[in-house]
C-alpha cells in the first residue's frame, strides 16, 4: 500500500496550486481518501476527503469555496485543486486513506509542502 503526494510549492497569496495523490498497491473500492495538513507548531487537521466509489466530497469550513477535491478512477489519483490561497494555508499536506467504515485513516503518504507568501 502506497500513497504518493506531489505538487506542493511556494506561491503568493491569491495563487493556485494543484496537489496530487497517487495510490498503488491496493484497490480503492469503498475507501475514503483524505487530505490533511500540518503547520509548524500546530496539530494536523483534516482538510478534505472524498469517497472513492461515489466521489462524495467533504471539506473543512476554512477551505470551502476555495479547494476542490476530485478523483480519477482510471489513474488511481486524488487531486486537490487549491485556489485563492492564503498564508494560513501554509503547511505540509498529506494524503491518507481509510476503509469507508473505519474511524481512523490508516494509510498515509509523505507530505508535500505548500508555502503561501503574503
Amino acid at each position: 500500500v502506497q500513497l504518493q503526494a506531489s505538487g506542493g510549492g511556494l506561491v503568493q497569496t491569491g495563487s493556485s496550486l494543484r496537489l496530487s495523490c497517487a495510490a498503488s498497491g491496493f484497490s480503492l473500492d469503498y475507501y475514503v481518501i483524505g487530505w490533511f495538513r500540518q503547520a509548524p507548531g500546530k496539530e494536523r487537521e483534516f482538510v478534505t476527503g472524498i469517497t472513492w466509489n461515489l466521489g462524495t466530497p467533504t471539506y473543512t469550513d476554512s477551505v470551502k469555496g476555495r479547494f476542490t477535491i476530485s478523483r480519477d478512477r482510471v489513474k488511481n489519483t486524488v487531486d486537490l485543486q487549491m485556489n485563492s490561497l492564503k498564508p494560513e494555508d501554509t503547511a505540509a499536506y498529506y494524503c491518507a486513506a481509510k476503509a469507508g467504515s473505519a474511524r481512523q485513516y490508516n494509510y498515509w503518504g509523505q507530505g508535500t509542502q505548500v508555502t503561501v507568501s503574503s
